[in-house]
């Protein structure tokens, strides 16, 4: 297997979670029978909801830009729907089912599906909890795919584009105004586009209507594609090893732990620069004098010298910032690094 080839990590949406074999050309009343006829249920607290737009899913699955090469680990297969259109499309699918009665159902159909025989691996576990070096064979990247519930938006996000081992891509399909907020740009920021937009580079592919879905939800929703950075930004504060606390490593020990000391130091700086972004983003009305007088405990000149010279206005708001400027921010912002136990930073916290 060549080393260029990626993994293409596939949340399947709720649709596809309990994906059997209904036609996506069923009217609503056909649908509700079919989930009877089966004895399915549909679950708010889980945020499922039904496809019913056929349409929809091949511009979900093209947004992946899947090649014969490609390995795909779907998430929440249900019973194959999804599977088999990955599985015309790429080498491999490995399907993660949690549930499992369908998985068990998904491998009495591979059973009887050459094309699945030959392509499709199922595994019953919880994929939120597989660590995501799993999901690198032989050393290829992977992407993600989700047509993701809205109450679990963040932590889909969070999982992935926090992670060392992060996809190469994701194309999710969200509320819509999750998906305007993640794009946004400089004048509507907020600290999930600025969190958003740290690890990846992201856009809107389509508008999908709340029409497509079964039960109607309140809300459009949205195909969005988010291209993750090879390289994130530099940080300049805190980029060095002798810059973590040294409780963490001693200096006995700094020569054999280069490398993980280099990696601490840098997960270190990011969560010093999202504390300093949400400081930012704390009063949304308040210029960003206020904001980061109260978060760093200093006094507004001083938090006022701190703007100037990252070149901004004086009367900025956070949301007026772009990544740049963030950057920029940082870099002048002096902000102390935190030496208690217990205040190394919540990565949950990133993006919400």
């Amino acid at each position: 297997m060549s080393k260029h080839k990626e993994i293409l990590l596939v949340l399947s949406p709720a649709v596809f979670y309990f994906g059997f074999c209904y036609s996506l050309d069923m009217n609503r009343n056909e649908l509700i029978e079919f989930l009877k006829s089966n004895d399915l249920w549909l679950k708010r607290s889980m945020g499922q909801n039904f496809l019913v737009k056929q349409k929809i899913l091949p511009k979900i699955v093209a947004a992946a830009e899947l090649t014969p090469t490609d390995t795909v680990v779907e998430i929440g297969p249900g019973l194959g729907i999804l599977t088999e259109e990955l599985a015309k499309k790429a080498g491999k699918v490995i399907a993660i089912e949690k549930d499992k009665r369908l998985a068990e159902a998904l491998e009495s159909r591979i059973t009887n599906h050459e094309l699945w025989r030959e392509k499709v691996t199922i595994i019953n576990q919880d994929a939120l909890k597989i660590h995501n070096s799993e999901f690198i064979i032989h050393n290829s990247g992977f992407k993600v795919v989700a047509n993701i519930p809205y109450n679990i938006t963040s932590a889909v996000i969070r999982k992935f584009l926090e992670a060392e081992d992060k996809p190469s891509l994701m194309v999710l399909l969200v509320q819509k105004e999750v998906a305007e907020r993640i794009v946004a740009k400089p004048g509507e920021m907020s600290l999930l586009s600025v969190s958003v937009q740290f690890y990846a580079e992201p856009e809107i592919v389509r508008i999908v209507k709340n029409t497509s879905f079964f039960p109607k939800p309140e809300v459009d929703s949205a195909i969005i594609k988010l291209k993750v950075k090879s390289k994130i930004p530099r940080l300049q504060n805190y980029a060095r090893p002798d810059q973590i606390s040294r409780r963490s490593f001693p200096p006995s020990a700094e020569s054999a732990c280069d490398r993980r000391n280099l990696a601490r130091a840098r997960n270190f700086a990011i969560q010093e620069f999202f504390r300093l972004v949400k400081f930012g983003f704390a009063a949304r009305r308040k210029t960003l004098e206020n904001n980061l007088a109260a978060g760093l405990h200093i006094n507004k000149s001083e938090a006022s010298d701190i703007i100037k010279k990252a070149g901004l206005a004086e009367k900025v708001r956070a949301q007026e910032l772009s990544m740049e400027d963030w950057l920029e921010l940082f870099r002048h912002s002096g902000l102390p690094p935190r030496q208690a136990e217990g205040e190394t930073g919540d990565p949950e916290s990133t993006i919400k």
